[in-house]
């Protein structure tokens, strides 16, 4: 549609079917025939728009009011010129709020995805913090657990040792009374045999005596009874510990080769330096429980901290399985047979000491774990 504002045509103001239409009216009031020009015509009125002559009428009789006719025709453009600026600033109006409209959908897509955008982010830190306490439900549990442990071996020192005293006392005494029974007794009544299987039973018994009482004291080593909760540690005793309780439970079935390296002490958590230890010795025992070696390793490093290595002969674990082994929860083994949360507790152990975890493994191969501990800070 023209502009209002424009100076229409004739042809704009008022199509040819209306034009017909409208000389047809004008014919049925005057019974004559009209006629319009495109140009100036003697005899015809100039019919004016807005003072502009837009087309000029004439009839074929001239007895008609000519004048009339045309004032009649101006009044009818008056009333489509003021329809055609009602529609133009209606137009006019439409596409402004259309405009608007753009503008404001443009903007609300840019808040929406600022919405988005914060929501991400904000998912992203509850994720965060989700894992945080997660990560810190685990070291309640943990350092639980091991207070469970310490209590027990509290327990255990108390109820068991002093018996243990008692027997072993005894033993060494009924020993030495089978001694003197043997030399009492006439040289034909001896029994060479049941003599000298109760002579054995005996030592079997003064032997598990002594490892009865050699457990409790790692155990009582092992969760930190009695002790400050960081103070100098000595690696390599508590190395030594930990390496009795898994020859202990695995029945001395698992052959460990140790190699010392007179390593300095070092500031930290005996207890939990203890439990990083056990955890990456009983998967390494476990690897090789049919079979094979572990070899432990201790030394100083250059500009402080301590190195341990503990490596397995075996059958060594794929990559897909090596990048997965610090996720908590994460294991190989059957359901029931271990937690997954070995060697997540040993990566903690080593994080908290200033230092870290790496594991290296080739199917095949073995497995190699390398702790390196640098101490927490006084």
């Amino acid at each position: 549609m023209q502009d209002f504002d424009d100076d229409p045509l004739f042809s704009e103001l008022l199509k040819e079917p209306r034009q017909h239409q409208l000389l047809g009216l004008l014919g049925e009031l005057s019974g004559a025939t009209w006629r319009f020009h495109a140009e100036p015509k003697f005899s015809a009125q100039a019919v004016q728009y807005q003072l502009n002559d837009l087309a000029w009428l004439d009839c074929e009789d001239p007895s008609q009011n000519t004048d009339a006719a045309r004032r009649l025709v101006e009044f009818v453009l008056s009333y489509v010129g003021k329809y055609r600026l009602a529609a133009s600033v209606h137009l006019d109006a439409t596409e402004a709020g259309y405009a608007e409209l753009q503008r404001q959908h443009e903007a609300l897509k840019l808040s929406e995805q600022r919405y988005r955008d914060l929501s991400g982010s904000l998912q992203l830190r509850v994720d965060e913090q989700v894992a945080t306490i997660k990560k810190t439900q685990q070291q309640l549990y943990d350092s639980a657990r091991l207070r469970s442990v310490g209590q027990l071996a509290a327990g255990v020192a108390h109820e068991i040792n002093n018996p243990i005293g008692f027997i072993s006392s005894n033993l060494t005494v009924a020993q030495e009374y089978l001694g003197e029974l043997v030399e009492k007794l006439p040289a034909d009544q001896r029994d060479d045999f049941l003599i000298g299987d109760f002579a054995h039973l005996l030592q079997e018994s003064s032997v598990g005596a002594s490892r009865v009482a050699a457990i409790v004291a790692d155990l009582k080593t092992f969760s930190n009874i009695n002790q400050e909760p960081y103070q100098n540690c000595n690696i390599d005793a508590l190395l030594a510990t930990v390496i009795r309780l898994i020859q202990a439970e695995f029945d001395s079935s698992v052959a460990i080769d140790w190699v010392q390296g007179d390593v300095q002490l070092l500031l930290g958590y005996p207890a939990h330096l203890s439990q990083a230890f056990f955890n990456v010795l009983v998967n390494a025992a476990q690897a090789v429980n049919d079979g094979g070696k572990v070899t432990v390793r201790s030394r100083s490093l250059e500009g402080g901290g301590i190195e341990v290595i503990i490596y397995d002969s075996g059958p060594g674990m794929s990559p897909e399985i090596v990048e997965r082994v610090f996720e908590p929860f994460f294991t190989t083994r059957d359901v029931g047979a271990g937690s997954g949360l070995g060697l997540t507790v040993a990566r903690d152990v080593a994080l908290a000491h200033r230092g870290n975890i790496q594991l290296e493994s080739v199917v095949g191969e073995g497995t190699r774990v390398r702790l390196v501990l640098r101490g927490v800070t006084a």
